[in-house]
């Protein structure tokens, strides 16, 4: 019997034309956003109506012991005040195609070039909030600034500093700055690392590591406002990477076994079942897994790696009240085409933005060059890496 085959020309191949994207995750800050004076990430639009940069004013609270019967006048307290500037830059990207590559494609590649750079807006800007949370406060604009590049994060990046200004940064802000799970002093940023051990879990990020974190917010100066206040309570967001958000979730097995609710839909709000957020002490605690994937990529390792006991690296965790972090927007994100089409024969789609992201921080009235990150308290602890 003489079977018929198919000649390779001839087989059959079938196209999909729905496409499947690579997973982008959206941004985990966005719930923190806002433009109200409560958000921790503020969002300002005043530089919409023209400039290269914003003013953020900040008051500090009146400390004066004040008069009883005594005479008030000439002894009036003077109003603590400071101008924080922040500047803005642009990001563009876009993709382009002609009508010959169009006309060979099966699944309309070109097609998924919005949902693509809208992808890559939200990466962009997730990014460079975490690159801000770690920045170092300054007065200068930001290096890069109006570049080919650009420059979006105010201050000095952790992975560009000095040594120095990395020691500046440690002794003005002493009172919002922990390594590991002691409250220490010193005025050298990597002896302070150094003293971070693996060799025990005293330094790892546990239910402790949040009531500390905690504490030093309520007792920094100037205060840090707490995120939102219920009933009396104080509640505060930690945001911290994959490795430190296992460390704590681990931690919390017990309490969370333990105390909370079982019946109605008490499993479908507690943690040991399902993915999202710990909440310890008025600590709400969100993962941010592009915060240890930037720790990599940006260079932090090679300042955050201990000497001690079992070499760990050290891991930030930031514990943010109201106004961490601002976000000036001089132009929402756009959508833009390409005008050079070569008679319709090219055509391509674009983004456009302009905005700034700055840790906002404060100057001290009587010391110009002290600077003091105004709503957060940036920590530093250890993590193993395996947990099962």
């Amino acid at each position: 019997m003489a079977l018929t085959t198919v000649q390779t020309n001839n087989k059959l191949i079938q196209f999909r034309r729905e496409i499947n994207r690579e997973y982008v995750r959206e941004n985990l800050f966005s719930p923190y956003m806002g433009d109200g004076i409560t958000a921790i990430i503020r969002l300002l639009y005043d530089a919409k109506k023209g400039g290269e940069q914003i003013n953020i004013p900040l008051v500090g609270r009146l400390k004066g012991a004040g008069k009883g019967v005594g005479t008030l006048v000439g002894n009036e307290e003077s109003i603590d005040d400071y101008g924080m500037r922040c500047f803005v830059d642009w990001a563009r990207n876009a993709v382009t195609t002609n009508n010959a590559e169009k006309q060979k494609d099966s699944a309309d590649v070109f097609g998924e070039a919005k949902p693509l750079l809208s992808d890559w807006g939200k990466e962009l800007q997730r990014d460079e909030i975490i690159q801000a949370l770690m920045a170092l406060p300054s007065e200068s604009p930001p290096v890069g600034l109006g570049s080919d590049s650009g420059q979006r994060v105010n201050g000095i990046l952790f992975e560009s500093a000095s040594a120095a200004e990395r020691n500046t940064w440690l002794v003005n802000n002493a009172d919002r700055i922990v390594f590991g799970n002691n409250v220490t002093g010193g005025s050298v940023f990597q002896t302070q690392i150094n003293t971070i051990t693996q060799a025990t879990t005293e330094d790892d990020f546990i239910a402790g590591s949040l009531r500390l974190l905690k504490f030093v917010a309520k007792n920094a100066d100037p205060k840090i406002r707490p995120f939102k206040i219920k009933t009396g309570r104080e509640y505060f967001v930690c945001f911290v990477g994959s490795l430190l958000f296992n460390s704590v979730k681990k931690s919390l097995e017990t309490i969370n076994k333990d105390a909370r609710a079982r019946e109605g839909d008490g499993m479908d709000d507690n943690p040991l079942f399902q993915d999202g957020d710990e909440l310890y002490d008025g600590v709400i605690v969100r993962e941010v897994p592009e915060i240890d994937a930037l720790q990599t990529d940006l260079g932090w390792t090679a300042f955050l790696t201990s000497t001690g006991t079992g070499t760990p690296i050290a891991r930030p965790a930031f514990l943010c009240g109201q106004s961490a972090v601002g976000m000036p927007w001089a132009k929402m994100a756009s959508p833009t085409v390409r005008k050079e089409d070569d008679y319709g024969f090219i055509e391509g789609a674009g983004v456009e933005m302009c905005y700034g992201v700055a840790k906002i921080f404060k100057k001290h009235p009587k010391t110009s060059a002290l600077l003091k990150q105004w709503g957060m308290v940036t920590g530093f602890f250890s993590a193993p890496v395996l947990f099962l």
